[in-house]
């Protein structure tokens, strides 16, 4: 009973209370007027060029956003043996880890792109703004913060946490893969069904190459690649497509006719 009530507050705590937020946000745009394909998210909104106090809030939020990855890490802890050894989030084969990220980047990561840009060409994702379309000094590190810690949140809780908990309930290895890579679809579910499918995907191939190469490093580096790629190259994504990718301009006011 303990054991299920630590999962359940990790969850709640991190992707598990995501996902839920994720799953209404994809039902309240589904009732909306307008459709999937016209409306928009935001995963790192811009902030003011001289709102230092936003500047700072964004980068403790951050921050913060690492504290339930934290939280995994010391529940993993046990006497004589490091979580971070247990579950691959070190650096000892770091060169190995990077050659396999990169593999996962080219397998999964382009892929997933494509098909969220096919979603888009076909009205079936939100438009998501990866990134603040007017740069300043402080985006770049913050894109690249964001991009590792979704990728520690991810593979961390989905992977190194979940594939642990789940093992000492008695799942086998391909529930566990099948049910990790449903509740990552699920976290991602504001975003459109295309990003759902592409997330399960993702989900069962990290799965099945942590149960093989039992480390969580390699999947922690294509996750910030991926995330990188994509939020960094947003903006650029947008100038080259923007009937694609980028916001709708908004519509010019009306001039209000002088009174009779």
């Amino acid at each position: 009973m303990r054991l299920r009530w630590e999962i359940a507050l990790v969850l709640l705590l991190s992707v598990g209370r995501s996902a839920i937020y994720a799953v209404l946000g994809l039902i309240q745009a589904l009732t909306r007027e307008e459709s999937l394909g016209d409306q928009q998210t935001s995963l790192n909104p811009s902030a003011g060029a001289e709102e230092f106090w936003d500047v700072l809030y964004q980068f403790l939020a951050q921050g913060f956003g690492l504290v339930p990855v934290a939280l995994a890490i010391f529940l993993l802890w046990e006497p004589g043996k490091s979580a971070f050894q247990r579950i691959g989030l070190d650096f000892r084969r770091f060169g190995g880890d990077l050659g396999r990220g990169l593999a996962l980047v080219a397998v999964i990561g382009i892929p997933g792109l494509a098909l969220y840009a096919l979603g888009r060409a076909l009205g079936l994702s939100v438009l998501v703004q990866a990134s603040p379309l007017d740069t300043s000094w402080w985006t770049i590190p913050l894109l690249l913060l964001a991009a590792l810690r979704a990728g520690l949140t991810e593979e961390v809780i989905f992977i190194g946490y979940l594939f642990d908990r789940l093992r000492r309930l008695g799942w086998g290895s391909w529930s566990i893969i099948l049910a990790t890579a449903g509740l990552r679809a699920a976290y991602h579910a504001y975003q459109g069904f295309p990003a759902m499918v592409g997330n399960f995907a993702m989900g069962v191939v990290f799965g099945w190459c942590y149960r093989r190469w039992g480390r969580v490093m390699p999947l922690v580096i294509a996750h910030t690649l991926i995330d990188v790629v994509a939020f960094v190259g947003y903006p650029l994504a947008a100038a080259l497509w923007p009937g694609i990718f980028a916001p709708p301009a908004p519509s010019p006011t009306p001039t209000p006719s002088p009174s009779a």
